[in-house]
């Protein structure tokens, strides 16, 4: 005859079990986010073009750039062809080979935003970061770990979908107030930034001589908005309260 188990070690067993089923569900849903192609999103047909001038002001083929958040990989496979030593990372599996596919050249590997890339990969001359910020829960932590990938006298850009007084306006007045915030885009958006914001972060992480361009529409209604942020030369290590380490953008 089985033994009856004791009902306080069914109540833990039961509890264990469940607790990781919600860890393994909450896992899934926030690191991966499904590609099915390497092509450039619509947002590249905006942030490129900004994105490649302050690159190529600044950047000679050979050097090193880190995508942070590089999705499918077309950004990354972008700077490699003109030339830069680029390493590609995203939490999204589905991303990463769609990425290793289209652009063999290029090493792509899976990390978030949350991991310390600078022991993983060694620091970079830049770090890419396009409408990544906006996915992070913990943004202090995604600051701090681009900080530590740069060399002292590197710099950051990054990009993030804009929100100012008129622009936010003009969308209550259009209605699409539910459309723009919308909380039934699964993986979508969970933060949203204005220059105020933005510098705020870099500037707490460590940054100096923060820059943001506003683009896509005339800079009152702007689609995104692109930050540039260097390294100081001399490094220090910023106060910063950080979260426990956890996956996903």
């Amino acid at each position: 005859m089985p033994s009856r188990s004791n009902p306080h070690e069914r109540v833990c067993g039961s509890i264990r079990a469940l607790n990781q089923i919600v860890k393994t569900g909450v896992q899934e849903i926030s690191t991966e986010y499904r590609y099915k192609s390497a092509d450039p999103s619509w947002s590249n047909s905006y942030l490129w073009e900004p994105l490649l001038q302050i690159i190529n002001g600044r950047l000679h083929p050979g050097d090193r750039i880190l995508d942070l958040g590089c999705g499918s990989g077309a950004t990354a496979g972008m700077l490699s062809k003109l030339g830069f030593v680029v390493v590609g990372v995203d939490p999204s599996q589905s991303g990463i080979s769609c990425a290793k596919a289209a652009f063999p050249s290029v090493e792509f590997s899976t990390f978030s935003a949350y991991d310390d890339l600078r022991s993983r990969f060694g620091q970079f001359d830049a770090v890419v970061s396009l409408e990544v910020v906006e996915h992070c829960f913990w943004p202090r932590l995604f600051a701090k770990n681009i900080f530590g990938a740069l060399r002292p006298g590197g710099f950051a850009a990054i990009s993030t979908p804009y929100h100012g007084y008129w622009k936010n306006l003009a969308i209550a007045i259009a209605g699409r107030f539910d459309q723009h915030w919308s909380p039934l885009w699964d993986g979508g958006h969970i933060k949203f930034w204005s220059e105020t914001t933005m510098r705020a972060l870099l500037d707490e992480a460590g940054f100096e001589g923060v820059k943001i361009k506003r683009v896509g529409r005339i800079p009152p209604l702007a689609k995104a908005m692109l930050a540039v942020a260097n390294k100081p030369f001399l490094e220090s290590a910023p106060q910063i309260g950080v979260p426990p380490p956890v996956h996903g953008i």
